[in-house]
């Protein structure tokens, strides 16, 4: 049951990681950039918590 659930989180982790780089890269997101050097907090989150999700999953799966 571990393993699937680790496969689950990867599988999330990567979708999530991808959601926040595509809003990371986003026109509009370069367009405020441009003017106020922030990123979208949106983007932040769905890669960082990509991130985790991966590295829960592959401990769940070991």
């Amino acid at each position: 049951m571990n393993k699937i659930l680790g496969i689950v989180l990867i599988i999330a982790g990567v979708a999530l990681a991808i959601w926040g780089y595509n809003i990371f890269d986003s026109a509009s997101s370069q367009f405020s950039r441009a003017f106020s050097g922030d990123a979208p907090i949106e983007a932040w989150a769905g890669m960082i918590g990509g991130a985790v999700c991966i590295l829960v999953g592959i401990m769940k799966v070991k």
